[in-house]
């Protein structure tokens, strides 16, 4: 019995801290096998389209090339570097590729949160952290350039929040990252905001006599990372692109993902939230007041956007996991060592996930979402031959993806506020008479609605219009000159 427990305690030690390799193994499996999933959304399609733009090219984008409305004007794509590599991995194994370079960053992303949480607090805890995340970010978690910089939003706020928890300054070695940020998703401003919030958290901490100098450290680091997320293909234009998305007033609510959090059906985000709060009472948790500020901040960017539950769910465990081991029996764990043994698992388990990702995409073939895309209309569209096509905001990537010249797609910031409102307005009938000047001021030759909008029925009342292809996706009107209405509008006869 005592060699047993002698052997045991020895090889303990090789393994310990595993815990973050099996939760990105999981979850790396989870979305690979679930691989369609990551394809649902249309924006996928545009966004491979100009990476490989970029790619043919070699350089970036400064003006819309894509639509008929803009084709000209300035835009800029912050996130070019993740397109790329979007387009890189479908050019060599179709969509497979894109579905497991998401899979790969999403299974980082939490395999690092693992490892942040996992040193602080126990294995039970950092699970429940990780469940808990699973679940508020799944509905984010697409093959969109977001998902690429996911790993580096984490890896940076460890290394703040560290520092921040040893009331030190961050080290310049995580400069770097920024760039890296700065140039796969315009999301790197947020980073630069999470440096001054925790830069307060680590000055209030400190002792009084230490404060200024860490200010000043900090400080320094600030104007450091700011000038690290200008090193970009636009330099500091970088910074000014997220601006221009966060100035687009009454058009945000109108896209889903940046509408605020709707509590009108129990779902995760309010599951959580509640029990988050009723443990916190239970248990009488106490926190630091930067660290309270902090976790309000980002509850508050939940609720006013749900896009913004993601970084909540992220970042809240990393910022609680040191104030709450002293609280929650948990202990500053030593990171793990090398060893053999511990090699020898990591390897096999590698080995494992590369030969079952190539083993399911020989029998599964991954394929966007289409169901709600206007395929077969857009095949009839191009017979046409047409140029100036008034299109649903949804259908416009599949649009860009397909060589067709878009009214309007998901760039959102090229369009501008007042051209969007204006748009949906029209498609919705909120404002009828929108329609019809968008219809005479863009000289449009045919429109591609969803065959459920009320622009759709509206025109098929309308002379001057023809309907020339209608499935139960998209409709496709043919202004044509002598056309007239073949179905005569329901009349309530008491109405006569």
């Amino acid at each position: 019995m005592s060699i047993t427990t002698v052997h045991a305690g020895q090889a303990a030690p090789s393994l310990r801290g595993l815990l973050p390799v099996w939760v990105g193994a999981a979850v790396y499996a989870l979305f690979v096998l679930a691989g369609d999933r990551l394809l649902i959304d249309p924006d996928t399609l545009w966004q491979i389209a100009v990476g490989q733009w970029i790619i043919d090219h070699g350089a970036v984008p400064t003006v819309d090339v894509y639509s008929f409305t803009m084709r000209g004007q300035p835009w800029i794509s912050t996130q070019w570097l993740a397109q790329v590599l979007y387009a890189k991995a479908f050019a060599i194994a179709g969509w497979t590729g894109p579905v497991v370079l998401a899979a790969a960053a999403i299974a980082t992303t939490f395999a690092l949160v693992a490892r942040f949480v996992s040193r602080r607090l126990s294995e039970s805890a950092t699970l429940v952290c990780i469940a808990a995340a699973l679940a508020l970010t799944v509905p984010h978690l697409l093959a969109r350039p977001h998902v690429l910089a996911l790993p580096v939003l984490v890896a940076w706020a460890a290394g703040l929040i560290a520092a921040a928890d040893r009331r030190e300054a961050p080290s310049f070695w995580l400069l770097p990252l920024m760039t890296l940020w700065a140039n796969l998703h315009g999301g790197f401003v947020f980073g630069l905001v999470l440096t001054g919030g925790l830069a307060l958290d680590a000055v209030w901490s400190a002792q009084a006599s230490a404060r200024k100098g860490l200010l000043l450290r900090w400080f320094a680091f600030g104007l450091a990372a700011l000038a690290a997320g200008c090193i970009t293909p636009y330099g500091w234009n970088a910074l000014l692109a997220s601006q221009k998305i966060l100035s687009l007033g009454s058009a945000l609510p109108l896209i889903m993902e940046w509408r605020p959090m709707d509590f009108s059906f129990i779902g995760a985000f309010e599951v959580c939230l509640l029990l988050g709060m009723g443990l916190a009472l239970h248990h009488g948790i106490k926190l630091p007041v930067m660290r309270i500020v902090l976790l309000l901040g980002l509850v508050h960017m939940s609720l006013a956007q749900g896009r913004a539950a993601e970084i909540l769910a992220l970042l809240a465990p990393m910022l609680l996991a040191a104030p709450l081991a002293p609280q929650a029996g948990g202990t500053d764990a030593p990171a793990a060592t090398a060893s053999p043994l511990r090699g020898a698992l990591l390897a096999g388990l590698a080995a494992v996930l590369v030969a079952g990702t190539v083993v399911w995409a020989s029998v599964h073939r991954f394929e966007p979402h289409m169901r709600a895309s206007p395929v077969a209309a857009v095949t009839e569209l191009k017979k046409l031959n047409l140029s100036r096509v008034l299109n649903d905001y949804d259908f416009g990537g599949y649009l860009i993806a397909n060589g067709v010249a878009p009214f309007i797609d998901g760039r959102t910031e090229l369009y501008g506020e007042k051209f969007f409102v204006d748009h949906n307005a029209a498609s919705g009938l909120m404002k009828p008479d929108n329609l019809f000047r968008l219809l005479a001021q863009y000289d449009i030759e045919a429109t591609l609605l969803r065959t459920q909008s009320a622009a759709t029925t509206l025109l098929d009342h309308v002379d001057g219009w023809q309907k020339v292809y209608s499935d139960d996706i998209a409709t496709i009107h043919l202004r044509k000159a002598g056309a007239v209405h073949t179905v005569e509008p329901a009349v309530n006869a008491k109405t006569k």
